[in-house]
């Protein structure tokens, strides 16, 4: 059988990415409930989930390397979700203003044919404008921030909001894609 990726997500962004790597892929929806930050460190949380959106829909793949990601923001101690409402949008935005924070993305590559496995995660700095509340509703008017952690998408008119990004870009988007190509290089030199 073929041997390709299975991205187990159905994020655009992370789609973009692996068509942007060259990857051959299809995309499964995971079967599986993600934890939340109540009963795990925030730090260990993605990597936690993209094991669980991996290993989902592995079984139904054994020789796909599948791929799970689970991306979080983090503000100190704190973890910004998704926001469920515009009013709770403006505010993450608006906590974030001037700030810097980090995105934590957990990667897990899984091919049960040969029990091969690879976890890892990435962290970039993210730097804000300082900016007011009209600043805010304005990005808040040009990019749909409802479905984004933070947020915000870095990808989507972030020169109104983003200072400076150290570390990989695309991980911020939801896939480190540097590291990413180096895991499935490593994978393919075991074939």
């Amino acid at each position: 059988m073929k041997r390709y990726c299975v991205l187990a997500s159905t994020s655009p962004r992370r789609v973009e990415i692996l068509r942007g790597l060259g990857v051959d892929f299809i995309v499964r929806v995971p079967e599986a409930d993600e934890l939340d930050a109540s009963k795990y460190s925030t730090e260990r949380l993605p990597i936690i989930n993209a094991r669980i959106k991996s290993e989902s829909i592995a079984d139904e793949f054994p020789e796909s390397i599948v791929l799970g990601a689970d991306t979080v923001v983090l503000l100190g101690d704190r973890l910004l979700g998704k926001p469920s409402t515009e009013e709770e949008a403006l505010e993450i935005l608006m906590s974030l203003s001037g700030k810097t924070h980090v995105v934590v993305t957990g990667v897990c590559l899984t091919r049960r044919a040969d029990d091969v496995s690879c976890v890892f995660a990435e962290k970039s700095n993210v730097l804000f404008k300082r900016f007011d509340v009209e600043m805010a509703k304005r990005y808040m008017e040009e990019v749909h921030v409802l479905d984004k952690a933070g947020a915000y998408a870095a990808q989507e008119r972030g020169s109104l909001i983003i200072e400076k990004v150290d570390g990989s870009f695309t991980n911020v988007m939801g896939l480190p894609a540097e590291k990413l190509s180096e895991a499935f290089s490593a994978i393919r030199a075991l074939d």
